[in-house]
Parts: C-alpha cells; sequence; structure tokens
C-alpha cells in the first residue's frame, strides 16, 4: 500500500471569489466546483478551496508548494501585479537555511512557501 497524495482544505477568507481568481492566475486549473468548496489542480499539486473564514486559523497555516524553477515562477508571478490587483504579499526569491523560496500570503492570510 502506498499514500498517492494529500490535499490541504485552503480557507478563502472573506473574499471567496477574488481567492478563486488568485489561485486560477497563479496557474492552477479547476477540476471541479461545488459551491462553497472547489478543487484545484496544477501537475502533480492539488488542494481544495473552502469558503471558510477563520483570520487566526488562515494567519497560521503554511503550505509549501515547490516548482522545478523558482526564478521563472516568480518572473511570471511578479509580471502579473498581484500583489496590487489582489492585495495580497510577495517576497522576492529569498535565500533560507532549508532552500530558497518566495514567500506569498494569500487573501486569507495563508502564507504560501514556494521553493525549488
Amino acid at each position: 500500500m502506498k499514500f498517492n497524495s494529500i490535499e490541504p482544505f485552503i480557507p478563502s477568507g472573506s473574499r471567496f471569489e477574488e481567492s478563486k481568481a488568485l489561485f486560477v492566475e497563479l496557474g492552477f486549473q479547476i477540476t471541479w466546483d461545488g459551491g462553497d468548496y472547489i478543487g484545484f489542480e496544477r501537475d502533480t499539486c492539488k488542494f481544495i478551496l473552502q469558503r471558510y473564514e477563520n483570520k487566526e486559523m488562515a494567519e497560521n497555516l503554511m503550505i509549501r508548494l515547490t516548482v522545478s524553477n523558482l526564478d521563472e515562477f516568480w518572473q511570471k508571478i511578479n509580471a502579473k501585479n498581484l500583489d496590487k490587483k489582489f492585495g495580497i504579499k510577495l517576497q522576492a526569491p529569498t535565500e533560507f537555511p532549508y532552500g530558497r523560496e518566495v514567500n506569498l500570503i494569500d487573501i486569507a492570510g495563508v502564507c504560501w512557501h514556494i521553493g525549488e
């Protein structure tokens, strides 16, 4: 027996439709839409966006996502001005003791650690 995947439920915060649009802009595709729950996927990465607002929970949730080319990822998302468009926080690629990554704080306050 093997484990096949893990698909976290990510809170949307109070701006569900904007959160949905943000993840599409980041390159994820909607694979199913259940109203208050939406499945997102890109390559082998999946998660479920949940219409849920709990600021304390969201601001204490961190997700690690890895991409094949961090610089290419950064160039693409930075060119879209997502920070201004959605009011999110983006940090350019930064070297940390555990590796180089881009930090993105989404609309709900979830911190996405995007590494290579």
